[in-house]
């Protein structure tokens, strides 16, 4: 696409008429089409965000400070994004905004979990605008090999700061201030 310029780039309108059983995203100026995700990846998203659920809902001794959701639609300049999870501080989003369909404010935290149709994207063009955008933590996770790979954005790349296996308890960036126990999260 980049060296063909005869070839239309992509708009938010392809995105828009996208089939409902796809999840259609911008990058770099191309749609992507990926088919909606293996029930084994939906059922670990979902697992790791109601482990976060603390974060966004404070009661007693939960820390709170986050907004965290589930498969939310970015529009990161003329990019867009649709992160398995994404969470932002409230300091600098304290109420979700309730004019647009989606987010222009980047997020202080992605989630991936990866599939063999987009681990090559999570890894590449998608972890490039999330460090473009100033997105400070970046987590890939592989529901197959039972790993999160936590990274934190360096400069203007990301480097790994701890690759977690298995079901030990974990503290992992940006949430550690709280044990997370990650038995339960690769159950099939």
């Amino acid at each position: 696409m980049a060296g063909d310029p005869a070839r239309k780039r992509a708009t938010y309108d392809d995105v828009l008429r996208a089939p409902e059983h796809k999840v259609a995203e911008l990058i770099r100026g191309s749609l992507s089409l990926m088919p909606r995700p293996r029930p084994v990846h939906t059922r670990v998203a979902s697992r790791l965000g109601s482990r976060l659920s603390p974060f966004d809902d404070p009661s007693g001794d939960d820390p709170g400070g986050w907004v965290a959701l589930d498969e939310p639609e970015l529009h990161l300049g003329a990019d867009i994004v649709v992160p398995d999870l994404a969470g932002w501080r409230r300091e600098r989003m304290p109420e979700i905004p309730t004019d647009l369909a989606y987010f222009v404010l980047a997020p202080d935290w992605c989630c991936e979990v990866l599939s063999p149709g987009t681990e090559k994207m999570d890894r590449g063009e998608k972890a490039e605008i999330y460090a473009e955008h100033g997105v400070r933590h970046y987590w890939l996770v592989n529901a197959d090999l039972q790993t999160i790979e936590v990274l934190r954005l360096d400069g203007s790349t990301y480097r790994i700061v701890r690759v977690f296996r298995g079901s030990d308890p974990v503290r992992m960036e940006p949430f550690e201030v709280r044990e997370m126990s990650l038995d339960r999260l690769w159950q099939r």
